[in-house]
């Protein structure tokens, strides 16, 4: 996200934006990759919600975050790229708030990667998740990734 300084986060968590809501997808390709054709999305607050349930030591992904949210409302999936923007918004929502934080470092990408656009980018989340007794290790020789190690072992089951 650009100019997050200027951005009021919490007025964009609880702006609704008529979510949520159902679409049915028609291209072919789509509903290959995500087993059907019902798409839900979520709302932004419903993601902070999810993200705030994660207790220390504990991990979840926006995968796994999307697949809950998809089960709960009956649908095929959840909609992929409102759910990273909402992820990034609930962080840096809770980066702007002095008080009910969101413990969003704990909310990793895909395949336990770091988020770079969180707060303070995947350094100070690799800080956050290495105090709670994570290891964090990187990955890649230009392109440097950060990923949580067995990120596995220590995912959150939402119930």
């Amino acid at each position: 996200m650009a100019n997050e300084d200027k951005k009021d986060f919490n007025a964009m968590l609880h702006d609704s934006k008529d979510m949520p809501k159902f679409q049915t997808i028609t291209d072919r390709k789509s509903i290959e990759k995500y087993g059907g054709a019902r798409m839900y999305f979520a709302p932004p607050l419903d993601y902070d919600t999810v993200m705030k349930q994660v207790p220390y030591g504990k991990v979840i992904t926006v995968g796994e975050i999307r697949e809950y949210f998809a089960k709960r409302s009956g649908a095929d999936f959840t909609e992929p790229i409102t759910a990273g923007v909402f992820v990034s918004v609930a962080a840096w929502a809770s980066h702007q708030r002095t008080d009910d934080k969101t413990p969003y470092w704990r909310t990793l990408k895909a395949n336990g990667e770091l988020n770079q656009k969180y707060p303070g980018g995947v350094l100070n989340q690799k800080e956050k998740l290495e105090a709670e007794g994570h290891t964090v290790i990187e990955k890649g020789r230009k392109n440097i990734r950060y990923y949580v190690k067995d990120y596995e072992k220590f995912l959150f089951k939402l119930s």
